[in-house]
C-alpha cells in the first residue's frame, strides 16, 4: 500500500520564482569554481587566473595544486598581496569542504580588491577527482587537515 505523505520536507519552504531562482545560481556561480572546470581550463593552458593554496605551509609542502602559491588565510594582506595582479582572478582553496579558509581568504583577496573565486571541495575533492598534485608526499599525503598535539 502507497499511501502519500501528508506533507513534504522539500516542499515546506517555498520553491522560488525561476526568475529569482535563475538570478540566485548564476550570482552562486559568480564567487565559484569547481574541480572539473579548473583541471580542464589548466589543460587548456587558461593563464587568466592564480591559483592560492591557503593550507598551512607545512600542508602545502606536502601536497598541493601543481603551479598553486602558498599564502596561509592568516598571512593576506596589503603586503602579501601586493605582488598579485589585480587583472587576474584569484581561485583559493583550503582542505575541503568542512573548511571555512578558502571563505576567509576570499573575503580578504576581495577587500583588497582582488577578483575572486572559491574552489568548491578544496583539496579533498582536487584529489577525489583524479587531479594532479605535486609536493613531498604528493597522494601519499593526508587528505584532511588533524589537530597536531
Amino acid at each position: 500500500m502507497n499511501m502519500k505523505p501528508k506533507f513534504s520536507l522539500v516542499l515546506q519552504t517555498e520553491v522560488a520564482d525561476p526568475k529569482n531562482a535563475y538570478q540566485h545560481f548564476m550570482a552562486k556561480l559568480a564567487f565559484e569554481t569547481d574541480v572539473a572546470d579548473l583541471i580542464i581550463d589548466l589543460k587548456k593552458g587558461c593563464d587568466q587566473f592564480i591559483i592560492i593554496d591557503v593550507r598551512d605551509p607545512s600542508s602545502y609542502e606536502e601536497c598541493h595544486i601543481p603551479g598553486a602559491i602558498s599564502l596561509p588565510t592568516n598571512r593576506i594582506n596589503v603586503d602579501t598581496a601586493e605582488c598579485f595582479p589585480k587583472d587576474k582572478v584569484m581561485i583559493i582553496y583550503c582542505w575541503g569542504l568542512a573548511c571555512n579558509g578558502a571563505t576567509k581568504a576570499a573575503a580578504k583577496f576581495a577587500e583588497l580588491g582582488f577578483k575572486v573565486k572559491e574552489l568548491l571541495g578544496g583539496m579533498e575533492y582536487w584529489r577525489k577527482e583524479g587531479g594532479e598534485v605535486e609536493g613531498t608526499l604528493g597522494l601519499e599525503a593526508p587528505l584532511y587537515w588533524k589537530m597536531k598535539h
